[in-house]
């Protein structure tokens, strides 16, 4: 990882300050909508932290849009980020993992779309692993005097004004982008505040690290099954098979990847064709993360931010992180497509 030296403590809503006077005739509406999503974040990781001895850990009882069970702690995140996000009547829809439909806020003359996945990883709350919340964000097309419509919301990934994702772990982390690199701020609970802890991070072009769930190598197609049996080989020019890492929350893993390169894959598979990941409230904002620290992010075939949504709750295959990396997975990829090719 390559970053700026941090020479003094700077806390997330002066950065954020800072951040916006590099942009001429910037309103102070982006940053209050950073600064909204931050006190979440905060709100969240203390339930996170004490959840064992609040009742809070568990099933909910239902399911959410994608038939997967709803814990108790997906219920609050939800409900705290839709709260925070309302504070300031910037945004007029929010679009969540947990809702089926697109949230009219009540300030519908919002200029600002939010898309969040609001506690990510979550099938791993109960037993203590790193989970996160991945956050979008969009400024509308239509007037603000009317209603948000389709146009609004199915915007692709190149369009965001803002990407990013807080990682409750042994510390909470808060990253962003807005389009001029990636910011990473660590809480300190003693004081409930966030401190910039690095600046401007560049992934490495190239890691020594995978990451996938292997258990479904066999509904693989064959390019990626070829992939992953060329990264435990030791034939490379390091002498080396790579290292496997895969937590199963994605935002550790993509963290992870971040800082020590690599790659993170989540593919088709036979029984999910078009993946399982959600592009707009998980790949988009990863992927304008990871792209902004010098990595590079697909489906295989397409930049992830070059995909044009057609629903809210669209999935895509993804292989993200350090830009080797990724172009072996999809070189591999295109070799063992043509070769199925030929043979039809």
């Amino acid at each position: 990882m390559v970053s700026r030296n941090v020479d003094r403590l700077i806390t997330l809503e002066e950065h954020i300050i800072q951040s916006q006077n590099r942009f001429r005739g910037a309103t102070g509406e982006l940053s209050q909508l950073l600064r909204d999503i931050g006190l979440a974040a905060k709100i969240v990781s203390r339930e996170v932290n004490k959840a064992g001895i609040t009742n809070i850990l568990g099933l909910e009882g239902s399911e959410n849009v994608h038939g997967e069970h709803v814990k108790k702690l997906d219920v609050f995140a939800n409900e705290q980020m839709r709260h925070a996000l309302s504070r300031s009547q910037i945004i007029c829809t929010m679009v969540s993992e947990e809702d089926d439909e697109p949230v009219l806020m009540e300030s519908s003359s919002g200029k600002y779309i939010v898309f969040v996945d609001p506690l990510d990883g979550s099938s791993n709350i109960d037993v203590n692993v790193s989970i996160g919340t991945i956050f979008s964000i969009f400024r509308r097309k239509s007037h603000r005097a009317d209603l948000p419509d389709k146009e609004d919301i199915l915007q692709s990934g190149m369009e965001q004004v803002a990407g990013g994702y807080a990682l409750y772990g042994s510390s909470t982390i808060l990253a962003y982008t807005t389009g001029l690199g990636v910011s990473v701020f660590t809480l300190d609970p003693s004081i409930g505040e966030f401190f910039l802890s690095d600046d401007n991070i560049q992934m490495p072009e190239h890691g020594s690290y995978y990451s996938i769930n292997e258990g479904s190598f066999s509904t693989w197609e064959k390019g990626l099954q070829e992939y992953i049996k060329y990264c435990k080989r030791d034939d490379k020019p390091s002498g080396k098979p790579y290292s496997a890492r895969y937590i199963g929350s994605m935002v550790a893993d993509v963290h992870r990847t971040i800082l020590k390169g690599g790659i993170f894959i989540y593919p088709a598979t036979q029984k999910h064709p078009q993946g399982k990941l959600r592009l707009m409230y998980e790949c988009n904002p990863l992927a304008f993360i990871v792209e902004q620290a010098g990595g590079r992010a697909s489906n295989g075939e397409k930049r992830i931010l070059d995909i044009q949504p057609e629903d809210i709750h669209q999935s895509t295959p993804i292989f993200l992180g350090s830009k080797q990396n990724v172009e072996e997975a999809e070189q591999f990829l295109k070799e063992y497509e043509a070769e199925s090719m030929i043979g039809k």
